[in-house]
């Protein structure tokens, strides 16, 4: 595993990528595994950059730095996903009941947007937030384990 922390950052985003549209993949365009993917992200990044720096603030700040990118790779795979279906938003004649999405809100339409608001940008954002969210009981963890208080 030390192996993983010691290759090019350039090489690691590769790596992640790869995964990210594997995870992507294995939900059927859904990105549910990616948001649970985003959990291992945060531990990696945190122990990666803990390892380059001790500062705590140093820390905090390239985890949210990294958290952003990889959601952002998730972001952009979302929209290469689901993007192009946006144009159905300005087909007058466009059946969307037929599309194939849950029905969450009154409308097929409404439902639509909905659908496309959640895989787009909410479902980026809650890997974001789990990747945080990792990365900071990572932080705890290591604290806790090295006895600073």
């Amino acid at each position: 595993m030390t192996y993983l922390f010691k290759i090019k950052p350039g090489w690691q985003l590769g790596i992640y990528c790869t995964a990210d549209i594997i995870c992507t993949g294995a939900g059927m365009g859904v990105p549910i595994f990616c948001i649970f993917f985003g959990f291992l992200t945060g531990w990696f990044i945190v122990k990666k950059v803990s390892q380059e720096n001790g500062d705590w603030m140093i820390i905090l700040k390239r985890t949210l730095k990294y958290a952003v990118i990889t959601s952002l790779v998730t972001f952009l795979i979302m929209l290469i996903i689901w993007g192009r279906t946006i144009v159905f938003l300005f087909d007058p004649g466009y059946d969307y009941s037929k599309f194939g999405h849950p029905f969450i809100l009154y409308t097929p339409k409404a439902s639509f947007i909905a659908w496309l608001v959640l895989m787009i940008l909410i479902s980026p954002f809650l890997q974001l937030l789990t990747t945080i969210f990792s990365g900071y009981i990572t932080l705890i963890g290591q604290k806790n384990h090295h006895g600073n208080s």
